[in-house]
């Protein structure tokens, strides 16, 4: 087996908690009735509604586009009507703008003709991805459009697949690079021809031995032809599934602060995105499912579920049987960056990784002291900051003079706050900090 690869600076080591979904395959859901679709799914400026109320829609038919600005088209998952263009409860704000569809009950999935991708130029390769609204499902939500033109002041060399999947809980890329393994190397493939280059390392924990097993078969079958494909295990250490963390962890190269990973001649995908690229690619067919992780004591049965974005939670909550007695903790997302959510009603977005239903023995209640100086969140941070001084200074009132301190750095790992013996609330302070300093 290939050598270990890591990041150098930083990370840690919580329990892994997968084996509760490792081994469960990906089961598609039942259609709900109604689907709720936010119209801010990426990074960007929100899709504007091109469709009016008791309108009739069809899955995979366009029902909002971004008109200015950056940001991919919105895509009805189903066959139904326009219920209401109204707004919907969200994660991290009150509400957000939103469509709702009543499901038709006697819909048909639509058949989408598969074609041969290599005689597509680059250029409409890259238009069947914004087509398709196509962003980075394991991450931010970024359109993977823009990140797969990036500028000729920063030639990219090297493609990696991000298949590290290191937060807690979370196995949906996993189960994805069992059972799609061969639609993963064939968008490899498809974003390399995008960014005229031949070369692609795919990241994978060693946690996942099957994963790295059958992808690597998979790469080797798929190399040639000008393109090389490789499978790099790497150490089981969180964040390793961190963009720059695993830039340094397979190429050795480290991004620079503030800048892109085409400043160093890479460009990085989730496994997950590169399995949406093929699709639309090969098939014509939108970005409007999504595999999410169900795990936690919380919830009666656990799954890894093919869910049409826009499916609320309380809905998936309802076909898994109900919640467990000692729910305490509802999270959208990981248990390291995830958020903790007040409501059944949020929908799941492109980028929803994860639905966790924590009970009281899985979630820390302690009351947080003051910060002890103790120095184990700088040694825990990969990025080399200084958290504990950007929390003192929030609390002091100065958050808009925490940017020396490397706050627009963070990416809000909670790598900090994790090994806090203090249980100071590290990323909360972060992210006030952020919103008051003002970015140099």
């Amino acid at each position: 087996m290939k050598p270990l690869l890591t990041f150098t600076k930083g990370g840690v080591h919580p329990p892994e908690f997968k084996a509760q979904t490792a081994g469960l395959g990906i089961e598609v859901m039942p259609v709900p009735q109604e689907l709720q679709l936010i119209l801010g799914q990426h990074i960007g400026a929100p899709c504007t509604p091109t469709v009016g109320k008791r309108d009739e829609v069809k899955e995979g038919g366009i029902i909002g586009e971004v008109t200015k600005g950056l940001g991919v088209p919105l895509h009805s998952p189903v066959d139904g009507k326009i219920k209401d263009i109204g707004t919907s409860t969200h994660p991290l704000r009150m509400s957000v703008p939103s469509i709702t569809i009543s499901v038709a009950e006697d819909a048909s999935a639509p058949v989408y003709e598969k074609q041969d991708w290599h005689n597509i130029d680059k250029a409409e390769l890259l238009k069947k991805v914004h087509a398709a609204g196509v962003i980075g499902v394991g991450g931010a939500g970024f359109p993977t459009h823009v990140k797969l033109n990036p500028p000729s002041s920063s030639p990219v060399d090297t493609l990696l697949l991000n298949g590290a999947e290191c937060e807690p809980y979370i196995t949906a890329d996993h189960r994805q690079m069992l059972e799609n393994t061969e639609d993963i190397i064939e968008g490899a493939k498809i974003i390399l021809k995008i960014l005229g280059i031949s070369k692609c390392y795919i990241g994978i924990e060693s946690n996942k031995p099957d994963a790295i097993e059958k992808m690597s078969a998979a790469a080797q079958a798929g190399s040639g032809n000008g393109y090389t494909i490789e499978v790099q295990p790497l150490q089981v250490k969180y964040p390793q599934g961190s963009e720059k963390q695993l830039i340094e962890a397979i190429t050795g190269r480290k991004v620079p602060a503030m800048a892109l990973p085409s400043a160093v001649g890479v460009v990085v995908q989730n496994v997950a995105t590169a399995k949406a690229v093929y699709d639309a690619a090969v098939f014509g067919k939108p970005l409007y499912e999504k595999v999410v992780t169900i795990a936690g004591k919380g919830i009666k049965r656990p799954a890894n579920l093919l869910v049409k974005v826009g499916t609320r939670i309380g809905d998936i909550v309802d076909y898994l049987g109900g919640l467990q007695p000692g729910l305490t903790k509802v999270i959208m997302g990981g248990p390291m960056m995830g958020f903790a959510i007040s409501s059944l009603e949020v929908p799941v977005t492109k980028t929803t990784s994860a639905l966790l239903f924590l009970t009281e023995d899985e979630v820390d209640t302690r009351p947080h002291s003051q910060c002890i100086r103790c120095g184990w969140c700088l040694d825990a941070c990969p990025m080399g900051l200084e958290p504990k001084e950007i929390g003192i200074f929030v609390e002091a009132g100065k958050a808009e003079d925490t940017a020396p301190f490397g706050v627009f750095d963070c990416f809000e790992c909670g790598s900090c706050a994790y090994v806090c013996p203090a249980k100071r609330p590290l990323v909360q302070f972060i992210r006030m900090a952020k919103m008051k300093a003002k970015r140099p």
